[in-house]
């Protein structure tokens, strides 16, 4: 079964990316959560087999102390032509 990919970009309180970057990783599957700079201040990467995992996820991120935000993006597929 082919999963579903996706990128979770967080915006945190001031101080709490490290923590939170740590955390995601301890989420069944984030493969890979890191603190960056810029727009956000935590990007992750996680795999998943249906939507219905991600809303599960996405409530485990948004019930994190220090999260104020998040935004999904979920990979598309390229086209078979």
């Amino acid at each position: 079964m082919k999963l579903v990919e996706a990128y979770i970009l967080v915006n945190c309180k001031a101080g709490k990316s490290w923590e939170i970057a740590s955390d995601a990783l301890k989420i069944e599957n984030v493969k890979m959560s890191n603190a960056v700079t810029g727009q956000f201040d935590v990007v992750a990467y996680l795999d998943f087999p249906n939507m219905e995992v991600l809303t599960d996820i996405l409530a485990r991120f948004q019930s994190m102390d220090g999260v104020e935000q998040t935004r999904t993006a979920v990979v598309i597929l390229p086209r078979l032509e």
